[in-house]
């Protein structure tokens, strides 16, 4: 029998392909190339990819292990999607292994075969709909028009910026640009790809999806799926089956053999960076994918990243602009600032937020309340002593949630009850400090007992379909005062929403994150955008969002009022290009845990003094801001340099050097951070 060498790749933190030995007797179909295989590994069971195939081995003959089954069932992955998770691996630092193993459904990861046998017999029963013509197409204005047909034209790699306005049609802007390109005689069976930044956004997209594509498959991917719905939508899409996928940043990773569009819609949003295990940028690596496959990518955002609005501006993107809301005639909403040092706050809301909450409810319009701080109170303190609510556990405060009767740590889940009185002192009459969405509903309900509130955040919706079923709630006008966090901020299209009120914005102001002033413009334009997306100039009354703020003559607020991303922009690139800060400069976040600090303090000193190469600034250690997490003690190293190939050449050697190490210091390294 004549053997071969399989060069496998496992999900392990060894930075290595793995020998294992396949006997050829001539009666079985041969091992392929992207093909995944059950191998043993240690003491284990460990399903693999194939990543090459040779005659010879390093390994002595004696140390080879025999491969113990193919899953020959399902078609291999192909080079692109390989030739990806190996641009990933180098990329992030990560081992190969680590990539594409958590890159399959776990399923498919499985020892037995089950879950796979039956995903594919479903699929063999299923009808194959392959008529990509689009129903109800609605008119478009110029400027949607023009992006799509742009989209649709578009040769090669392609990287668009579609710059609108929240309520501009954005999202029209897609489907009918998709729509074109599904039709194209040489598209036969193409597929696009659609990333949202958040599950929540998901549905509403899938259904206007669904409802314009009757004819092709369209599937979903994302972490709320039940596993055996994720195995059969990945395979779908693995075959070529799927024509439209959406999905989370997971998607980007999809096998997905006919790819001819990628669009990254709400593209500036923090949630398209992993933030544990592989910390890629889905953004990023769709940029590249795009790149590879020689194929358009649309960006889309009514606030670019930084990043991509330099790209647009220095001529890499090409940029397309919907200035105007896509309802005829509609405006774009008053922003007003409310100054919280002349109209003092009560129960949290200014004289003027509460005034403008009963006009809405008088006229049947809704309103929504932002703050994106969940709980009752941050904090419950003792005023005769000064107890506060500190995390035993953390670096931080527990949070408030009286309905529940608890104290809730947001950072390691450590819960307790309520105290009945200071633990120090014994006062009996602790206080809430602060104000969470929890209190503000319960302030609400007493200013306006005859007004139906919802509130929409990560505690009121850990159910599985809660946080839809509440939307839907929304946009039934079932609703009068929504109260929410960041979940109801962007993506959402309430019809009947006129008013939107922010409270508490200011704190990022001030942040040590140069970062924070980006975030914030964008999600305050982005939750301002959600009010009056159907109003008209001719109806007298405009929709508005106020904004409660002590520091009125803030150039943020200015920009906000003005919708002015764009001075707001350029502001902030001259800012950090002097500052040499992203985009003009790359970085790398060499993070070290440990039960003492001094531990992870002194790990990192040694890795910053591995190497001094030219080009390379390597800053001092320091702790976290949030040092301490269940008891774990957290610092870390911040290394920078103005080349991006000089940094990937130093961290390839670092890394080398750090993984050889031993160190009982549990540390990672995340290229591009986006939180120092």
């Amino acid at each position: 029998m004549k053997q071969r060498i399989l060069k496998i790749a496992l999900d392990t933190p060894l930075d290595q392909l793995f020998d294992y030995v396949w006997l050829d007797d001539g009666a079985s179909s041969p091992p392929r190339p992207g093909q995944l295989a059950m191998v043993p590994f240690g003491k284990r069971e460990a399903v693999g990819l194939i990543i090459a195939i040779e005659d010879t081995s390093d390994v002595p003959p004696d140390k080879l292990k025999p491969v113990l089954s193919l899953r020959a069932q399902l078609e291999p992955l192909r080079p692109d999607w390989i030739a990806l998770c190996s641009f990933a691996a180098d990329y992030y630092q990560r081992p190969l292994g680590e990539v594409v193993i958590p890159g399959i459904p776990k399923n498919l990861r499985a020892e037995t075969t089950v879950s796979l046998d039956r995903a594919l017999k479903r699929l063999a029963g299923k009808e194959h709909a392959h008529d990509p013509a689009p129903a109800n197409m609605p008119p478009l204005n110029a400027a949607q028009r023009e992006a799509a047909e742009a989209i649709a034209a578009a040769e090669g790699f392609a990287p668009i910026l579609l710059y609108g306005v929240t309520g501009s049609g954005k999202t029209e802007v897609y489907l009918q640009a998709a729509a074109r390109i599904l039709a194209k005689p040489e598209n036969h069976d193409a597929q696009v790809l659609i990333l949202t930044p958040e599950i929540n956004l998901t549905p509403q997209l899938e259904a206007n999806v669904r409802a314009r594509f009757p004819g092709v498959d369209v599937v979903t991917l994302h972490s709320g799926l039940a596993e055996g719905e994720r195995l059969q939508h990945w395979i779908a899409a693995h075959l070529g089956r799927a024509r439209i996928i959406l999905g989370t940043r997971l998607a980007v990773l999809a096998s997905l053999p006919a790819l001819k569009l990628i669009i990254i819609d709400e593209e500036h949003d923090p949630s398209y960076k992993q933030q544990e295990g592989l910390r890629y940028s889905a953004r990023d690596l769709a940029v590249w994918r795009a790149r590879q496959l020689d194929i358009p990518l649309v960006l889309g955002s009514a606030t670019p990243s930084l990043e991509t609005w330099h790209h647009a501006r220095t001529g890499r993107y090409r940029e397309l602009t919907l200035r105007e809301r896509a309802v005829p005639d509609a405006v774009l909403p008053a922003i007003r600032l409310v100054d919280m040092e002349r109209d003092k706050a009560d129960g949290g809301l200014t004289a003027s937020l509460r005034a403008a909450i009963k006009k809405r409810l008088d006229q049947g319009e809704q309103s929504l309340l932002f703050l994106n701080r969940r709980g009752y109170a941050p904090v419950l303190s003792c005023e005769s002593c000064g107890w506060i609510s500190n995390c035993v556990r953390c670096t931080a405060f527990m949070v408030l949630h009286k309905s529940e009767h608890r104290l809730r740590c947001h950072h390691c889940s450590m819960e307790q009850r309520i105290p009945r009185a200071c633990p120090t002192c014994g006062n009996v009459d602790l206080q809430p400090l602060g104000r969470g969405t929890q209190r503000i509903e319960e302030n609400l309900q007493h200013l306006f007992p005859e007004a139906r509130l919802l509130r929409i955040d990560a505690d009121s919706t850990r159910l599985k379909g809660s946080a839809q079923a509440a939307f839907d709630a929304v946009h039934r006008g079932e609703v009068d005062i929504l109260i929410g966090t960041q979940m109801v901020a962007k993506g959402h299209d309430f019809r009947n929403l006129t008013l939107v009120g922010v409270l508490n914005p200011d704190t990022a102001l001030f942040s040590h994150d140069y970062r924070a002033s980006e975030r914030l413009f964008a999600q305050l334009m982005q939750v301002g955008g959600r009010a009056g997306r159907a109003a008209r100039k001719e109806d007298g009354n405009a929709a508005e969002v106020l904004i409660q703020t002590r520091y009125p003559q803030h150039p943020l607020y200015a920009a906000l009022m003005a919708h002015d991303y764009d001075r707001f922009a350029a502001g902030l690139l001259e800012e950090r290009q002097q500052a040499g800060l992203p985009p003009y400069l790359y970085q790398a976040l060499l993070r070290a845990e440990a039960r003492e600090l001094d531990a992870a303090l002194a790990f990192l000193q040694e890795a910053a003094g591995m190497l001094q190469p030219p080009g390379i600034t390597i800053n001092d250690p320091i702790p976290m801001a949030l040092t301490r997490v269940a008891n774990v003690e957290r610092a870390q190293l911040l290394v920078e340099s103005p080349s991006r190939p000089a940094l990937q050449a130093y961290l390839r050697e670092w890394m080398l050097q750090l993984r050889a190490m031993k160190s009982r210091v549990k540390w990672s390294l995340e290229v591009d951070p986006m939180d120092i």
